[in-house]
This record gives structure tokens, C-alpha cells and sequence, in this order.
């Protein structure tokens, strides 16, 4: 089932001059991922858009003004990933240095209560008596769930990133960059970008208004909070437009200087992470998961309530207990793709050969079927959707989607649901993820029409598997002062990526580290000196090789070891060996 790799190099856009004081490998790199001007390279604060530039901002200031000014009780409704606990996080711990003191939050148990303002969360939150409720990272589908809160007498302010459909739920207020005639240019933004963007329009009316000198309150420097946006938006796999990464530039600088909050140090230390060399990437791979594993086996409110401690010794308590629970999700992960692994191989060669695939088992966990189908579409190279048994109703089955380049997975699920209302109970997401529900009698319909919508979208060049790269890098490049160049490029991420380069190398030695990563001392081609690298987790195949030459995809990174700091390849591909 897996596809052949086909190597290609990223094209530089000719005529375009940054007139910027870097190496001209660096500029090469930045026009290539789309930098157009100086701004886009320099990523300075004073870049950031105007909050006045996204529809109802005004509206949904109002509402939060009010509710301070009448100390009206608010209650974040959150989302259990780790952009929803940051969202959750940021608004409590920010409303609170405004000035509010009548907050909550509560987080819908995935198993109990399934993903956003259902009607059953309202019956919950209605016991805490809120005059307002406001949703973070989810509320934009939430139909049923706003017009029980309106019957109840609660207002609602809803933010949210997700795509909407053509209607919207009757809240008091919307603030989503994606819905129809927002003119806000980055529609890229995390749940917790849309919350930061709606704190600083509070602020600036609050100081317009003299709140913190009459309240003889210290007016907050939102700076401070940047850490959660950071951490948010690369966590949730946004692409990382200017704006983006403007955000995340500026949140970890703040890690890397010491001042990120407790729960992102203790997260770090339990991690054996050091936060002055901390990558973007890290976010993603380090953090982000440790937060997630909560909402995913447990209650993400432990998540969130590391992220507002400000306590250093609860926030490592709790630090340890979210490590814990990403453990043993890699256990139950690991065993859920051995299982998948069966399946498919056990399958007749027409389905091996479908351009997408769909897979259900009664004893999956319903927690961890987005992190299946992403590894196996990143094995095979196809759109994959896994499905298990909800937890909340036993006729319902629960999916998780993960699209590859040039397919809108959502706009996907759109399109079955209006050929087929029946067929999907819920449905939602972004472009490359989505998630559904739908009954489990269903499952091999709801199959047949995915496979089907696939190939009436899908051309043979979206199923082959291209690799990107940066071409050569000259052999004078590969040393620690080009590698921190890199780093101050940065940040990478989604749909910025971080710099792949090929090259030819002479391996002068190898050793195979705890059975499956291989450490090597190569020699580039043309050079006389010599740098480490690393490849992790390669196939056993290759482990038992004697390397002479290699052709290598690689990245460029830092390496610190022991108080060392030294450039090292990172090994993705070898090309040929």
C-alpha cells in the first residue's frame, strides 16, 4: 500500500529582493516558504494585525465589558486538545488580571458528554448559574446547544477557528476569522490566537475607559501570555502565516528566557526538556502531547489547571500526572496501529489499492483515533479516517479524519452530508482534519461513499509522495553558526517548514543506539570535515548495513549534549545507500 517517494526540490520565486542584512542561503530558504517583505522576515510585535479588522470584535468587547462592569458570572465553555486548554487558559488567567472575579470553566468530557456546546453541557452549566457563556475552540457547529443556553436565559459569546457552515448558531456574539465577510487577512488562527486577539481588544478599551486606574488596577502587559498562544498554535497544527508566526516567535522567546508560566517549566522539566533550547517543533512534539493525553484518556481540566497554577511545586505534581498519561497513550497507541497494521494487511488486494482508507474496531479508543489515522496516513499516503465505538451512545460510532496535500477533508465530509443527510450525526474541522459521528449500523455505507468521493476528487499526482526539499547545502554551511542561523529563521511549522536539504556524505563511522536509531560521523562531500548525525528509528533493514556512501535528506540542527552545543544532521530519508 505504501507509495513510491519522489524527490523535488522548492521553487524560489524570481524578482523578489528582501534587501534584508542574511546569508543569502537564509533569503534563498524565506522566499521559497512565501516571505515577501521585510515584515514577514523580521516578525517584530508591531506587525501583528489590527484586532479592529475582525468582524463583531466591537460586539463581543461589549459583552465582556458588561459582564466585568456588572460582575456577571462567566463560564469558559473549552475543548479537550491542547489549543482548547491554552484558549481556556489564556481567557481565565487574563480576564482575571482585568478584573474579573465571578469565572469559571468547564471542559466536556469527551466520553460523557462527546465535543461542544452540546445541550447536555448547557443542562451542566446551567447549575453554575452563568449570565454568559463563552466557547473556546469549538461552538461554531453548536446549533442545539446555543438555543438551549438562549432558552435559558444565558447569553453566549462563541470564538472559534473552525470552518462554518452556511448558517450559524443564534449566539449573542461570533468571533471566527473564518466566517463569511471577516475581513481578517489570517484566517489561520488558533482557538487561542481568536481569544488573545479578543483580550487585546478588551484591554484597549478598558485603558480607553480608565478601568485600571479607577479599579487601581496594574493594566496587564499581554506579553505575558504570548507562552499559551505560542504553545496553542503549534500544538493544533495551524499553517504558520506571518501572523502566526509572529505570535509563536515572540511566546518562545519568553520560554527560552525562564518566564513562561509554571505549568509549561514543569511540563519542560518532567519532559528533561531545557527551555533556552527550545524549538517550535518542540511544541508540537514535547508539550503539545503531554497536554493532550489528558483530554484524550482523562479530563482535560488537568491540563488546564497545570497551565493556570502558579504554584511550582503543584504544577510539577501535575506535570508528572499528565507524563503519566501520555505514556500510557503511546501504549495504547502502539497497540492500536499493530492492529491496524493486520488489518490492512489482511485485506483483499481492490481495497489495499482504494485511494483512501476507512477502518472501525469496536475496541479502540475513541481518545486516540486521530493520532491512528494520522501515522497511517503518514505511512501510506492516503487520506485515512479510524472510527470507534462513543462512549456516550452504543448505536454511535466516533471518526477522526487526517487528509493529505491538495484534499479539504472537511469540505469533504460536506459534501457526502449534503448528498446524504442521514448519514452523518455530526461533522467538522479544518482542511487536513475533521472529525464525525454517525450511527454504527452505518459504518460500511459511510465507507463505500468516502471511497467513492475520494475518487471522484483525487488524481494520481495527490497520491504520490513528493518530498520537498531545500536542494544542496554548501559544505561550508554545515557547522554550529549556520545551524543557529536556522534557528533564528524560525519559527517552522506547518506549512512554514523547516529547512530539508539533500546531500552526498562518506560514512567514517556508525553505531546502532538502543536498538533501532543509527548514530553516524559523516564526511560531506568536497570537505574535509566531519559532523555527527543522527537517524531515529529506522527500519531494521537498514541497521545491520555497513555504510560507504550515502545520499541523504537531512536537516540542520542544534545538538546539546552534556553543555556541548554542535551542529548535527538529522537523517529523514536515505535516498540511496
Amino acid at each position: 500500500m505504501s507509495q513510491a517517494l519522489t524527490i523535488s526540490q522548492r521553487d524560489v520565486p524570481e524578482g523578489i529582493n528582501l534587501k534584508l542584512n542574511v546569508h543569502p542561503v537564509i533569503e534563498r530558504l524565506l522566499l521559497s516558504r512565501g516571505v515577501k517583505n521585510d515584515a514577514e522576515c523580521s516578525l517584530e510585535l508591531s506587525s501583528l494585525l489590527d484586532p479592529q479588522l475582525m468582524l463583531n470584535i466591537d460586539a463581543a468587547v461589549h459583552l465582556l465589558s458588561h459582564s466585568l462592569q456588572q460582575d456577571e458570572r462567566v463560564l469558559v465553555i473549552g475543548d479537550f486538545d491542547a489549543d482548547g486548554a491554552t484558549s481556556t487558559a489564556l481567557l481565565i488567567l487574563c480576564l482575571r488580571a482585568f478584573g474579573f472575579t465571578n469565572l469559571d470553566y468547564l471542559v466536556p468530557n469527551r466520553f460523557e458528554f462527546g465535543y461542544g456546546l452540546t445541550p447536555e453541557i448547557v443542562e451542566l452549566a446551567k447549575l453554575r448559574q452563568p449570565a454568559l457563556i463563552i466557547t473556546v475552540d469549538n461552538g461554531i457547529a453548536s446549533f442545539e446547544g446555543v438555543r438551549k443556553a438562549k432558552s435559558l436565559g444565558i447569553k453566549v459569546l462563541i470564538t472559534d477557528h473552525h470552518l462554518p457552515a452556511q448558517t450559524l448558531p443564534d449566539a449573542d456574539c461570533i468571533l471566527n476569522p473564518n466566517q463569511a465577510d471577516c475581513a481578517f487577512p489570517s484566517k489561520s488562527l488558533a482557538g487561542v490566537g481568536v481569544v488573545y486577539y479578543l483580550l487585546l481588544a478588551l484591554r484597549s478599551q478598558l485603558r480607553e475607559s480608565n478601568w485600571f486606574e479607577g479599579s487601581d488596577r496594574q493594566e496587564p502587559n499581554m506579553l505575558q501570555f504570548l507562552d499559551l498562544v505560542a504553545l496553542g498554535t503549534v500544538a493544533d497544527v495551524v499553517p504558520l502565516d506571518a501572523n502566526n508566526r509572529c505570535l509563536v516567535k515572540h511566546g518562545l522567546a519568553s520560554i527560552r528566557a525562564g518566564r513562561a508560566r509554571p505549568g509549561i517549566m514543569a511540563i519542560l522539566a518532567v519532559a528533561n526538556k531545557d527551555c533556552r533550547t527550545l524549538q517550535s517543533a518542540d511544541l508540537g512534539f514535547v508539550l503539545g502531547p503531554r497536554l493532550n493525553a489528558a483530554g484524550r484518556l482523562d479530563d482535560m481540566s488537568l491540563g488546564i489547571e497545570c497551565l493556570m497554577s502558579s504554584s511550582q511545586q503543584d504544577a510539577l505534581e501535575l506535570a508528572r500526572q499528565l507524563n503519566d498519561l501520555n505514556q500510557d497513550r503511546k501504549s495504547i497507541e502502539e497497540s492500536m496501529q499493530a492492529d491496524a497494521l493486520v488489518i490492512l494487511q489482511e485485506l483483499d488486494e481492490d481495497v489495499q489499492s482504494q485511494a483512501g482508507i476507512c477502518l472501525y474496531n469496536e475496541h479502540w479508543h475513541s481518545g486516540v483515533v486521530g493520532i491512528l489515522a494520522s501515522r497511517l496516513k503518514d505511512r501510506f499516503h492516503k487520506p485515512c479516517i479510524i472510527f470507534a465505538a462513543s462512549a456516550e451512545n452504543d448505536h454511535e460510532i466516533k471518526g477522526s479524519a487526517r487528509s493529505i496535500p491538495g484534499l479539504h477533508i472537511r469540505d469533504l465530509l460536506d459534501r457526502i452530508a449534503s448528498r446524504h443527510p442521514d448519514l452523518l450525526s455530526r461533522f467538522g474541522g479544518h482542511a487536513m482534519a475533521a472529525g464525525l459521528s454517525l450511527a454504527r449500523a452505518d459504518f460500511e455505507r459511510f465507507h463505500l461513499e468516502f471511497i467513492e468521493e475520494l475518487e471522484s476528487t483525487l488524481d494520481d499526482s495527490m497520491l504520490k509522495r513528493v518530498l520537498l526539499t531545500d536542494g544542496a547545502l554548501p559544505a561550508d554551511c554545515l557547522n554550529l553558526d549556520f545551524a543557529e542561523l536556522l534557528v533564528s529563521a524560525g519559527p517552522w511549522g506547518q506549512h512554514f517548514p523547516e529547512p530539508l536539504f539533500c546531500g552526498s556524505f562518506e560514512c567514517v563511522q556508525q553505531r546502532t543506539l538502543a536498538n533501532k536509531h543509527l548514530k553516524l560521523l559523516l564526511r560531506p562531500e568536497g570537505a574535509s570535515e566531519l559532523i555527527d548525525a543522527i537517524a531515529f528509528n529506522v527500519d531494521e533493514a537498514l541497521l545491520s548495513v555497513q555504510f560507504t556512501q550515502l545520499e541523504l535528506a537531512y536537516r540542520l540542527q542544534l545538538n546539546e549534549y552534556r553543555g556541548q552545543r554542535s551542529a548535527q544532521l538529522v537523517i529523514e530519508y536515505f535516498i540511496s545507500c
